[in-house]
């Protein structure tokens, strides 16, 4: 084990020390980076430069094990070297020497948690104008912003979501006052000193549109379209007719906007469609299949319960909350019971958080739904509900080859809880992201703390 390299991280966490900031593989880069327009250097810009942080041969044995794709092991094993799942098994699963190896009994191991739609660093904490960065809201169609580019790493959201939540990647997506709000990034929950350092090396770029009342009453309140529903796909199709034409043409000449809608058209960009009406939804697929994209998900979703079957012809995964709804009209119709319909109708679920504060309890908003169902006679087993917040968000953003399921040869991004992942009552004892522990409750020095808390009250504080 590399334990100077690794305890003087562990310390404080201290960003500007102990981040990688340089030099990322540039063989794992997305196919969207590979094909993106080049700089004057010859490189895709803003790469990823993503390294792990140092680990050391790992076994967690004797735990209750979900293995994020809708298994379950009992008194399992599994085993992570190099930054990678070795082994997973039963008690009888080899385990090297002279490795670390941590005792589970009573405890329960599962892929690192997932969210598929958080603005930590676009709308960091404090909650202040000046950090209020998610939205450009100065047209109706800004495809040509990126999200990673007001992402602040010092964010304290971040050490939160991975301490409290288990969280170990997650998409950061512009807000939606816009019906194109411009590229999302996924990151890895890694202390760094730049966006750079925390963006996950191979993830494909995701792309963020919006329907329904965001958009038209951000414009229409400005005396400008679109300011009705009809507004709202008269404006997206003509955008998509301009970005067709230019993706149809030699694209010699540099437009940032319609250089992503044409990644989104090469099916190189993932579109994530924040959307809360099952009959908006309908709409926004049939447009998708006009203009020649696929929505990968749709986020908030409230009534997508009422098109289960449509959502799963199309594969379109549904990206929801337990029980947020009724704060707007369009969000009137939502149900308690919306992921438990889903997952009958045999459509992907996704738990998503939103929120600084949802995303450290996504196993709870995910055992909230689960139970929703139950009281409808609708029995969802527990291996299957710990997909929803782990391999299904990882199949929505592209990233499902890589993680989100604990498979010999994916990242070694494991949480030890020390209760049922699904009991209020339990939270996370142990972190790894791609092998190295991250945070470990049991350990005060491997608490991570953000440069910006350092000396504040409440430094670290994972209550």
């Amino acid at each position: 084990m590399k334990k100077p390299a690794l305890l003087a991280c562990a310390a404080a966490f201290a960003l500007s020390a102990c981040s990688t900031t340089g030099g990322g593989d540039v063989a794992s880069a997305s196919r969207a980076e590979r094909t993106a327009p080049k700089g004057e250097d010859g490189n895709a810009p803003f790469p990823s430069t993503y390294k792990a942080y140092p680990g050391t041969p790992t076994a967690l044995v004797g735990a209750t094990i979900y293995d994020g794709k809708g298994g379950r092991i009992d008194n399992g094993t599994v085993f992570f070297s190099g930054g990678k799942i070795v082994s997973i098994g039963g008690p009888d699963t080899p385990v090297p020497a002279d490795i670390a190896v941590f005792d589970g009994s009573g405890k329960f191991v599962t892929p690192g948690v997932i969210d598929i739609h958080s603005h930590l660093g676009d709308y960091p904490t404090p909650s202040v104008d000046a950090h209020s960065d998610g939205n450009e809201a100065t047209s109706p169609t800004t495809p040509e912003v990126w999200a990673e580019h007001s992402v602040w790493p010092q964010d304290p959201g971040f050490t939160r979501a991975l301490a409290n939540g288990g969280v170990t990647a997650l998409q950061i997506l512009p807000g939606s006052a816009n019906l194109m709000g411009g590229r999302a990034v996924t990151l890895k929950n890694v202390p760094s000193r730049t966006v750079q350092g925390m963006k996950f090396p191979g993830a494909p770029y995701g792309f963020k549109m919006a329907c329904g009342e965001n958009p038209k009453r951000v414009y229409g309140g400005k005396g400008r379209m679109p300011s009705t529903r009809m507004g709202n796909f008269a404006v997206n199709r003509q955008t998509w007719l301009d970005a067709k034409a230019y993706a149809e043409g030699d694209r010699d000449k540099r437009d940032l906007a319609k250089e992503t809608l044409a990644g989104v058209l090469d099916g190189e960009i993932l579109v994530h469609n924040h959307c809360y009406r099952a009959d908006e939804m309908a709409l926004v697929m049939d447009m998708a299949k006009e203009m020649g994209y696929k929505v990968s998900t749709f986020h908030h979703a409230v009534e997508a319960y009422k098109i289960g079957d449509l959502l799963r012809e199309n594969d379109v995964c549904s990206a929801i909350w337990a029980d947020w709804y009724g704060f707007k009209m369009e969000s009137y119709d939502g149900i308690l019971e919306n992921a438990a319909f889903l997952q009958r109708e045999g459509a992907c679920v996704v738990i998503h958080s939103d929120d600084a504060n949802g995303i450290q309890r996504l196993n709870q908003e995910a055992a909230k739904a689960q139970a929703a169902g139950a009281r409808v006679g609708i029995d969802i087993p527990d291996a299957e509900v710990i997909r929803w917040i782990t391999l299904n968000p990882a199949k929505a953003m592209g990233i499902d080859g890589m993680t989100g399921s604990l498979e010999p040869g994916k990242m070694a991004d494991v949480v030890l809880w020390n209760g049922d992942p699904l009991s209020v009552y339990s939270r996370p004892e142990k972190v790894w992201v791609d092998g190295a522990l991250l945070f470990d409750a049991m350990d005060r020095k491997r608490r991570p703390v953000s440069d910006f808390e350092l000396g504040q009250p409440g430094e670290g504080d994972v209550k």
